[in-house]
């Protein structure tokens, strides 16, 4: 007769395992990258279409630089590429764009039309620290990195 181990039920009181937060970790960063994408391509390229119609960007403008951190920076994110300097640059991005653009209409998000660019800040703001998850080019960098310097 063999007996196995039984699996851990998750509880809601307890963190989940660690396997599985940075799993979701990499879901997150990588939905949040590509939607941060399509707001870079909207300013750059008109696509997806603005609800709000919006002049052509005049090239190394604010807004088109914007544009162009928003679609490189995304991209990056979504495969998780250098994902803690591109998050932190990011992070300011956001934090700009809000107190910039948003804070002079109103300092609350909600009546500002300012919540993506908070939540955005405070997600890339946490990719600084927590990293870009398991499923990420930064981890497959790092695991190889650990198995060359584990053999000397």
């Amino acid at each position: 007769m063999t007996t196995s181990k039984p699996e851990k039920r998750m509880s809601i009181f307890e963190p989940a395992p660690a396997l599985w937060t940075s799993r979701m970790l990499s879901i997150f960063r990588i939905v949040a990258g590509l939607v941060f994408v399509t707001a870079g391509t909207t300013i750059l390229f008109g696509f997806p279409p603005s609800p709000v119609p919006m002049p052509p960007i005049p090239t190394m403008s604010q807004l088109w630089i914007g544009g162009v951190l928003e679609m490189v920076g995304g991209l990056f994110i979504a495969v998780g590429f250098l994902t803690r300097p591109v998050a932190f640059l990011l992070a300011g991005e956001m934090a700009v764009a809000y107190f910039q653009f948003h804070v002079p209409q109103s300092f609350f998000p909600t009546t500002s039309m300012g919540v993506p660019a908070v939540l955005y800040c405070f997600f890339y703001l946490y990719l600084v620290f927590a990293g870009g998850g398991v499923w990420s080019v930064d981890s497959v960098i790092a695991r190889k990195r650990q198995t060359v310097d584990g053999r000397r």
